[in-house]
């Protein structure tokens, strides 16, 4: 599933190519699975708005609309929001429309500029919702975010806990964006073991933990994110954070640091991976 740096990349694509660019025509597949809101509800609501913007919330992808009155709308508030969430194998691209239509596409949203805005999940667990923001709250993501929280604020999402801490890392509504890859990842560079209580880390092994999943989401960011399975960026481009993963699908594998073989577990229903020596 595509976590926080990958999504973050995708937004950042998506925003930097349809930008104030306006909604002319869209069409919908007759799948159920990935609508949140009815897809006659959706075409009516995006058809005629102008993209403002797109950005990452969460592990979701907000696209903020215009009024369909005003495409132009230069300085107002959105009116409307596009709300996409990837799923397991979501893909969100910017094509041409005579490119090769993918199977498994869900969404096509032809823009004024020529271009299409084309969501594709070939195992259908993404969701696409539109708000119409005169109607509805805008889309907030249910727990903190990562890269933003400060070292208190941290610390008190995990005091009195008794989970594990690679459990409460995977928690969306303490921290909204990290998945199985990065806590993982995380949990090495700060030196902590996955099984840990998180109640009973102290405050200087949290404030670790804090600024190496910060150092963490924001190199993969950066690396364009981790592929490990179907996730490619706006262009259909791989990432390669993977390259520089540390302990995630190294079961066995020599420690990068002391050479111990990485262990694997199962906790929280995942695949954790971690080395015995150098976390504790």
């Amino acid at each position: 599933m595509p976590e926080l740096p990958e999504v973050e990349t995708i937004a950042r694509g998506v925003h930097t190519r349809v930008r104030n660019d306006r909604i002319t025509n869209v069409w919908f597949s007759s799948h159920r699975q990935p609508f949140k809101t009815p897809p006659a509800k959706q075409a009516k609501g995006l058809e005629g708005r102008t993209i403002l913007g797109v950005e990452r919330i969460g592990k979701h992808i907000v696209v903020h609309l215009s009024a369909p009155a005003h495409p132009s709308s230069k300085g107002l508030p959105p009116a409307g929001q596009w709300i996409v969430h990837l799923g397991m194998t979501g893909r969100l691209l910017v094509t041409t429309p005579d490119a090769p239509v993918a199977p498994h596409t869900h969404a096509r949203l032809t823009l004024s500029s020529g271009r299409e805005l084309r969501f594709v999940d070939p195992r259908r667990f993404g969701r696409l919702e539109f708000r119409d923001l005169a109607k509805s709250k805008a889309f907030t993501a249910p727990g903190a975010e990562p890269l933003q929280i400060d070292s208190q604020a941290f610390a008190a999402l995990f005091r009195g806990r008794k989970l594990a801490i690679k459990a409460a890392l995977l928690n969306q509504t303490l921290l909204s964006g990290v998945g199985n890859i990065y806590a993982d990842e995380g949990l090495f560079r700060a030196g902590i073991r996955p099984r840990r209580q998180s109640g009973r880390l102290t405050r200087d092994e949290l404030e670790r933990l804090r600024l190496a999943l910060r150092e963490v989401l924001r190199s993969a960011i950066r690396l364009g994110g981790s592929s490990v399975s179907d996730y490619v960026d706006t262009d259909g481009v791989r990432g390669f954070f993977q390259l520089e993963h540390r302990v995630y699908q190294r079961f066995g594998e020599s420690c990068l640091v002391c050479k111990t073989p990485i262990q694997r577990i199962v906790l929280a229903g995942r695949s954790t991976h971690y080395c015995p020596h150098c976390q504790h």
